[in-house]
């Protein structure tokens, strides 16, 4: 039985370096030339990621000014999306793009965007494609109560609630993350506290972190039935224009926590839900956190300061401009600069106002991230809006709560099937979708002895193998993994 037992580990251990390199191989990392930062960073994710793709660009160094941070529109196309949009053309297989502290966060003077040309660089880059794309919806924007130049178009996320992984190829676009921090230390850690995720993963080691859901009550629990709240109509029709006029209650994202709390609580994840008036702090070992951070009606820094994550946790804030920089600051909201500091692995913010229709919701985010998606495509499929103010820090690939090959599908659904088990000629492969599916075969040793695609109830022939131990994995079929015996 431990043999058994250690043969599995081994395999798992094996086939999850696998299925990481298949991922670096998508992955395209930007380097500004003129940072010491971005080099730094951007070398040190390459070597331990093993990423080789790379865009070198020549733009302003943000790393230690302020001012810096926004790049004006004439500048970012000149130097930042020519030559990434040249790499793009002729490298179809990236999905993932990871920006680097040194690279500036906003841009400014767009056409076409809210106050002035206003828009978060890490999503506009998210949206390259959507432009030229006839399923693309572009979402105008505006909204009184922020001024009459706030006024401007997004496009709606293709990738929302999706339930299938990502792919450039099927759903456009790319999914951008960065890594940065108040240091180049901290931005470092992003991708340590990733792969120490993955680490304990392979290793079994088991996790006690929960996830916090921080309710204010003062904004009230509305739509509880409609969580989480979208902004895409019945009757839509891909491609067909969307407008934004009004803000969404602030209470939805307090109703969307409830609908969290209740569905994770049922799959067994340790989650801590509070809705009091208390502001929650003191608490360390967090595997995940979504709070109202400053604009909480009871926000207190030193409490927020206070919460410590553990390796691969994932966070929210529902601030407006928490990601405004990422250089140390006084005032205004909130930072999520403190939270990278303090431990987290992957959050989301915003450059400037999104409203809440822009922000994550935690249902989407969470239900993702811990059926073993990676970081950016939980981040990706909670959002509504690309192009707009979005900044998502971490590392795209990082996947920290499941094992990569014993993902869970997402509702609706189930896991793939083998029959007979044991077997000595042929395996029937059963599973829902009526797509035909990538097949791999491994042995105990992780090598992959048999390759191809499967319908499913489709027999497959294994009468030339050797008896023993093997392990069938439908790599598009959310990277299920499952055992058979052959006598």
């Amino acid at each position: 039985m431990n043999l058994r037992k250690n043969s599995i580990l081994a395999f798992l251990i094996l086939i999850g370096q696998t299925v990481f390199s298949q991922l670096s191989n998508r992955v395209l990392v930007v380097k500004n030339i003129n940072s010491a930062a971005s080099i730094t960073i951007a070398d040190d994710y390459m070597l331990r990621r093993g990423v080789t793709k790379q865009v070198i660009i020549n733009c302003q160094n943000s790393q230690n000014n302020a001012g810096l941070e926004t790049i004006s529109y004439a500048n970012f196309v000149s130097q930042v999306q020519t030559p990434l949009l040249n790499y793009l053309g002729s490298h179809p297989e990236i999905d993932f793009i990871v920006l680097t502290k040194g690279i500036p966060i906003r841009i400014s003077n767009v056409p076409g965007k809210t106050y002035g040309g206003i828009c978060a660089l890490d999503s506009y880059i998210a949206g390259f494609g959507y432009e030229a794309s006839p399923t693309t919806s572009t979402v105008h924007i505006s909204d009184l109560n922020y001024g009459i130049s706030y006024n401007g178009d997004a496009y709606a996320n293709k990738y929302w609630l999706s339930s299938t992984s990502f792919s450039h190829a099927s759903f456009g676009g790319y999914l951008v993350t960065r890594l940065d921090g108040y240091t180049v230390a901290d931005a470092v850690a992003l991708t340590t506290r990733s792969m120490q995720a993955e680490a304990d993963l392979a290793a079994g080691i088991p996790s006690t972190g929960r996830i916090l859901l921080d309710a204010d009550p003062a904004y009230g629990f509305p739509n509880r039935a409609n969580q989480p709240y979208t902004i895409i109509p019945n009757g839509y029709v891909p491609g067909q224009p969307l407008a934004i006029t009004v803000e969404s209650a602030y209470g939805d994202c307090n109703s969307d926590m409830i609908k969290t709390y209740n569905e994770l609580t049922a799959r067994s994840i340790p989650v801590q839900y509070d809705s009091s008036i208390i502001y929650i702090g003191n608490i360390s070992g967090l595997k995940g956190y979504y709070g109202w951070g400053s604009n909480d009606t009871h926000f207190n820094q030193s409490l927020y300061n206070s919460l410590g994550f553990v390796p691969g946790a994932v966070a929210e804030t529902i601030v407006s401009t928490g990601a405004r920089s990422f250089l140390p600051t006084t005032g205004g909201q909130s930072m999520i600069a403190d939270l990278i500091a303090q431990g987290v692995t992957g959050i989301k913010g915003y450059s400037d106002e999104p409203l809440v229709q822009g922000v994550a919701s935690p249902g989407v985010l969470f239900d993702r991230y811990t059926r073993g998606w990676t970081l950016a495509e939980s981040f990706y499929a909670a959002s509504r809006l690309v192009s707009w103010m979005d900044i998502v820090i971490g590392d795209p690939i990082c996947r920290a709560y499941i094992n990569p090959q014993v993902v869970n599908p997402v509702p609706g659904k189930s896991k793939f099937s083998i029959s007979p088990n044991p077997a000595s000629g042929f395996i029937t492969i059963q599973f829902n979708d009526t797509i035909k599916q990538a097949l791999e075969i491994y042995n105990c040793q992780g090598q992959k002895i048999k390759a191809g695609s499967v319908l499913r109830n489709e027999q497959v022939n294994i009468s030339a193998l050797p008896g023993g131990l093997y392990f069938v994995r439908l790599p598009d079929y959310f990277n299920q993994v499952q055992k058979f015996i052959k006598h």
